[in-house]
């Protein structure tokens, strides 16, 4: 009987290891998703007015973030970006000729478009360890005949380390170590075409939505992996019942 409750809680220790290691690489593979720099909203319309606020956390345990450079797209160019100041901060804008000029509901033409920003703490310490900020500004009118822009951002920490979001996703495949932020463009409803105020006030309650939405999945993920913990605990309980159920018997017997 000893030898058949051997096996049995050698075989309940291989599943609670093997429940484990998944549990493990689990959130190894989640919690960096949730560091991600990103945009808020992840999906706007073509042709319209959005706001854009570049999500920064600090991943560092002993530095601070203390730059943050976006590179805009230059191949499907946005018409117009303007900054909102941000205290304990100073900012850049770069600007540069597209390809082929921007073209403007009303017809005019737009031949200088901005390139890049560039973020710098100033007076302030930047973004500290364990803390996120965002980087605002808006932006119009979003190119079409495009699905997607990506900006490319470059990461900076007080020690000099530098993170580089650059990497592009494809459908099908792993989401990359580092992606770029990206804007889904979406088609532009008739409410956008008729009511240009519209167009320009949708995209800040996308933008809380998308936050609601960035909690909603960071929540599911950790319920999903304390489900998993209970798992491997429930399965090491009922294997520790098992063997001192047969454990008894054997004795009675």
């Amino acid at each position: 009987m000893s030898q058949t409750v051997s096996r049995t809680m050698s075989r309940v220790a291989r599943a609670g290891g093997v429940l484990a290691a998944g549990t493990i690489a689990l959130v190894a593979t989640a919690l960096p998703a949730w560091a991600h720099v990103s945009v808020a909203p992840t999906s706007a319309p073509a042709g319209g007015y959005t706001t854009l606020a570049f999500k920064v956390p600090t991943e560092s345990d002993t530095a601070s973030t203390t730059k943050l450079d976006v590179a805009f797209p230059t191949d499907a160019p946005i018409g117009s970006v303007s900054v909102q100041p941000k205290a304990g901060w100073t900012y850049e804008v770069h600007k540069g000729k597209p390809p082929k000029p921007v073209v403007t509901d009303d017809g005019d033409q737009i031949n200088e478009v901005v390139t890049e920003i560039i973020w710098t703490a100033a007076g302030s310490p930047g973004i500290k360890p364990g803390e996120f900020d965002t980087f605002v500004v808006s932006a119009g009118p979003l190119p079409e005949g495009v699905a997607s822009i990506s900006f490319k951002a470059l990461q900076t920490y007080s020690d000099g380390e530098v993170v580089r979001w650059i990497e592009t996703s494809t459908a099908g495949q792993p989401e990359p170590e580092h992606p770029a932020p990206t804007l889904t463009l979406t088609k532009a409803s008739a409410d956008d075409a008729d009511d240009g105020a519209t167009t320009a006030a949708t995209p800040v309650a996308a933008a809380s939505s998308e936050s609601s939405g960035s909690l909603s999945d960071g929540t599911a993920r950790g319920l999903g992996i304390a489900g998993l913990v209970v798992g491997v605990l429930g399965l090491a309980a009922a294997g520790f019942a098992l063997a001192t159920s047969r454990r008894r018997a054997g004795t009675g017997g």
